[in-house]
C-alpha cells in the first residue's frame, strides 16, 4: 500500500503531540486496570475480551481533560490495550504452576504465585511479542486482503470521538453499576444479600432442586441416589452477561451446550454407572466431585482435540502467516534504505530490535535453567521458545487481521508448543517437577508473546488508519507491557489468596480452564500418569463432534469444563444480544452505532465486576480470611437475583437501541 493510495485520518506531514508523558502515564495505568479486569474474567470464564474498544474510550475521556490530540489518544490507547493481551497469555499458563502437582510429593509445583518468576515470564514474553511484531508490521498492515475488522471499528470510534461522541459515559456508568452489584452479590462480602450470592435457586424454598431418576425420592432427600440431575440456575453476574453479549448468541449457545452436556448428562450418567453413594452423602458434593474428577478430565481431552482442530481449520492461514514471517525476516533492513521514510512508516530500528531479541534470550536461558535444573534442558527450552514465539507471533498477527483479536486462538498455539516442549524434555531426560516447570515456563513465554503480538498488530493497524507513528506506538506497547507485568503477579496472588476458601485459582470460583488443561498435559506427558481413559474418551467425543459438523468443539469442551452457573449466565447474555439484534433489524436502526454502544456497555459490566472482585479479594487478604467490608443488609431473598437480570437486560437492550435510533 503506497502513500498515494492510502490517506490516513491525520496526514503524514502533520506534526502534533503524540508520544507525551500524559499519554504514557495514563496508558500504563489503564494497562494495569484493564489487565487486572481480564485476569479475573479469564480465571472465571476461561476467556478474555479485547480491550481495544474500552481502552480507546477511556483514553479519549482522560486526555480530553488535558486537551490531548488524537495522536496522543492513539498512543494512550495502544499502551493501555496491551495489558489485556499480556494477561491473556499469563492466565492461560502461570496459574498452571498452582494446579500442576509435583510427581514425587503430590504437592502443587507452586503453593503461591512466585512474583519474580511470574513477572519475568510476562516481561520477556510480552517484550518479545512487541519486538517480533516490528518485523511483521509492514507486510501485515499493507495486505489489502486482511480486513482487520476490530481495527476498523476502533478507528471509527476514535474518529467519532473527535466530534465529542466518545461513549465514555457508557463504559464508566456500567463500571459503577456492575461494581455495586458485585459488592452486594459476592459471598465473600460477608454474604451481604443472600440472593446475590453465587447461585439463586429455581425454587426459592428448596436449596437444591433435583430430578431423581429412580425411586422418585422426595425433593430434598439424599437416600442412596442411583442417578439424578442437579439443576443450577444462572449466576446473576454482570460480567458473565457482558461476555455473552459480546461474543453473541451463537457462541454463547455453543458454550452453554457444553455445560448442558457436561453437567446435566455426563454427571448423572457417571453417578448412575458408579452406583449408590451411601446414606448421608450430600447430593451437591457428590455431583461436584463427579464433575471435577471425571467430567473435567474428559473435557480436557475434548479441548485438546478442539484446539488442534481449530489450528487445522486455519492451516492455510497459518501457513501463509509463517511464510510471511520468513519473507519479512529476509527483508530486514531493506525498507530503511533509500529515501527518508514517511512518519507513518517509522518503526523502532531493526538493528535495535535484533539486539533486543538476542539480549532477552540471556535471561530466558537462566529462567529455564532455574525451572529445569539442566543446562541442556534450558538450551532446548530457549530455542523452542524463540522459534515458536516468532512463528506464532506471525500466525497470531495474521489471524487477528482476519478475524479480530477476540477470536485469536492463542491457547491452541500455546498448546502445540507445550506438547513439543514436553516431549523434548522427556527426550533430554528432564523429568519430575523440574520437567513440568520447564514445560510450563516455555508455554508461558510463548503464550504471552503470541497474545501481545496479536493485540499489537490490531492496535498498529488502527493507529495506521488514524495516522499514528508506529515507533511511538511500539514504544508505548513496551511501556504498557512493563507496567502490567510488574503488577499482574500481585493480582493473581491476591485472587488466589482472597478466594482460598473456594479453592483459590483452580477452584470453583476461579476454575482457570486453560491453565488446568496446560497443567494436566504438562504433568501427564512428563510423568506418563495422565488419566488417559477419560482424556481419550473426551478426545473421541470431540472427534465425533467434528465428524457431524458441530460448531466449535473447543467451545463445547470449555463449556463442559466451566461451572454450569457460569455457562448459563453467558448464555443469558447471548440471548439479550439476540433480542437487541432482532429489534434493531425490525426498526431498521443504525447497526454500527447500536453494536458499538452495546459493546461499550458490556465492556463496562465486565470491568466493574472484575475490579470489585479484586477489591473484595483484597479485603479478605487484609482481614486474614474474612472480608472486612461491613455487613450492610441482613438476610435477603433469592428472587432479588431476578431484579439483577431484569435491570441488566433493560440496560443492554434499551440503551443500544436508543443510540441506534439517534440521527447522525
Amino acid at each position: 500500500m503506497t502513500e498515494n493510495s492510502f490517506k490516513p485520518y491525520v496526514s503524514p506531514e502533520t506534526r502534533m503531540k503524540e508520544f507525551t508523558v500524559p499519554a504514557l502515564v495514563f496508558g500504563a495505568i489503564l494497562s494495569v486496570i484493564l489487565g487486572a479486569a481480564n485476569a479475573y474474567l479469564g480465571l472465571v470464564a476461561g476467556m478474555t475480551v479485547a480491550a481495544t474498544f474500552p481502552a480507546a474510550v477511556m483514553a479519549m475521556a482522560v486526555l480530553k481533560i488535558f486537551r490531548g490530540t488524537i495522536l496522543e489518544e492513539n498512543t494512550c490507547r495502544t499502551t493501555a490495550a496491551v495489558g489485556e493481551a499480556i494477561v491473556a497469555g499469563a492466565i492461560f499458563t502461570i496459574p498452571a504452576f498452582l494446579i500442576a502437582r509435583n510427581p514425587d510429593t503430590g504437592e502443587p509445583i507452586w503453593d503461591h504465585i512466585h512474583y519474580w518468576e511470574s513477572t519475568s515470564l510476562m516481561l520477556v514474553g510480552g517484550i518479545l511479542g512487541v519486538l517480533f511484531v516490528i518485523f511483521l508490521r509492514r507486510v501485515l498492515i499493507d495486505d489489502k486482503s486482511l480486513p482487520f475488522p476490530e481495527s476498523m471499528a476502533c478507528a471509527e470510534i476514535v474518529k467519532a470521538g473527535q466530534g465529542g461522541a466518545t461513549g465514555a459515559k457508557y463504559v464508566f456508568s456500567m463500571i459503577g453499576v456492575s461494581a455495586l452489584l458485585e459488592l452486594f452479590r459476592n459471598e465473600f462480602g460477608l454474604q451481604l444479600v443472600q440472593g446475590f450470592v453465587k447461585q439463586f435457586w429455581v425454587l426459592p424454598t428448596v436449596r437444591n432442586f433435583r430430578i431423581l431418576t429412580s425411586n422418585m425420592q422426595q425433593i430434598g432427600e439424599t437416600l442412596n441416589p442411583t442417578g439424578g440431575i442437579f439443576v443450577e440456575t444462572p449466576d446473576a453476574s454482570p460480567a458473565m452477561l457482558g461476555v455473552g453479549y459480546i461474543i453473541g448468541p451463537r457462541l454463547a449457545a455453543i458454550v452453554f451446550a457444553g455445560g448442558v452436556f457436561g453437567h446435566m448428562m455426563m454427571v448423572p450418567l457417571f453417578i448412575f454407572i458408579n452406583g449408590s453413594f451411601g446414606a448421608g452423602t450430600d447430593w451437591l458434593q457428590t455431583a461436584g466431585a463427579v464433575w471435577n474428577s471425571q467430567v473435567r478430565p474428559l473435557a480436557v481431552g475434548s479441548m485438546l482435540v478442539g484446539a488442534f482442530y481449530t489450528l487445522f481449520r486455519m492451516r492455510k492461514s497459518l501457513g501463509a502467516g509463517i511464510a510471511r514471517a520468513f519473507k519479512d525476516l529476509g527483508q530486514i533492513g531493506k525498507a530503511s534504505s533509500g529515501a527518508e521514510e514517511s512518519r507513518i512508516e517509522k518503526d523502532i530500528p531493526y538493528s535495535i530490535t535484533i539486539i533486543g531479541i538476542l539480549v532477552l534470550m540471556i535471561p530466558i536461558f537462566f529462567l529455564y535453567l532455574h525451572f529445569s535444573g539442566s543446562v541442556v534442558g534450558a538450551l532446548v527450552s530457549t530455542l523452542v521458545m524463540t522459534v515458536a514465539g516468532f512463528l506464532f507471533a506471525a500466525v497470531a498477527g495474521f489471524l487477528v487481521g482476519t478475524i479480530g483479536s477476540s477470536n485469536n486462538p492463542i491457547s491452541g498455539l500455546t498448546l502445540s508448543t507445550l506438547i513439543v516442549a514436553a516431549i523434548l524434555m522427556v527426550i533430554v531426560g528432564v523429568k519430575g517437577a523440574f520437567g513440568v516447570a520447564a514445560v510450563l515456563g516455555v508455554a508461558a513465554v510463548v503464550c504471552c508473546s503470541s497474545g501481545v503480538a496479536g493485540d499489537i498488530i490490531q492496535d498498529l493497524k488502527a493507529g495506521h488508519l488514524l495516522g499514528g507513528t508506529p515507533k511511538a506506538m511500539e514504544l508505548g506497547c513496551i511501556i504498557g507491557v512493563i507496567a502490567a507485568a510488574f503488577v499482574m503477579a500481585l493480582v493473581l496472588q491476591l485472587l488466589h489468596t482472597g478466594y482460598a476458601k473456594m479453592g483459590g485459582i483452580g477452584g470453583e470460583m476461579l476454575p482457570a480452564p486453560q491453565a488446568g488443561l496446560m497443567a494436566m498435559l504438562a504433568q501427564g506427558i512428563i510423568t506418563g500418569q495422565m488419566a488417559w481413559p477419560l482424556v481419550i474418551t473426551g478426545a473421541l467425543f470431540a472427534v465425533a463432534l467434528i465428524l457431524i459438523g458441530a460448531p466449535s468443539p473447543m467451545l463445547i469442551a470449555v463449556g463442559m469444563y466451566l461451572p454450569f452457573h457460569t455457562t448459563s449466565a453467558i448464555f443469558i447474555g447471548g440471548i439479550i444480544k439476540w433480542i437487541t439484534d432482532m429489534i434493531m433489524k425490525k426498526r431498521n436502526l443504525n447497526k454500527e452505532r447500536t453494536e458499538n454502544t452495546g459493546i461499550l456497555l458490556a465492556s463496562g459490566l465486565i470491568a466493574g465486576q472484575a475490579l470489585m472482585g479484586i477489591i473484595i479479594a483484597a479485603t479478605v487478604v487484609i482481614g486474614k480470611g474474612d472480608a472486612i467490608i461491613p455487613k450492610i443488609i441482613e438476610g435477603g431473598n433469592p428472587l432479588l437475583a431476578l431484579v439483577v437480570f431484569a435491570l441488566l437486560a433493560y440496560i443492554l437492550i434499551n440503551t443500544p437501541l436508543r443510540s441506534g435510533a439517534e440521527k447522525k
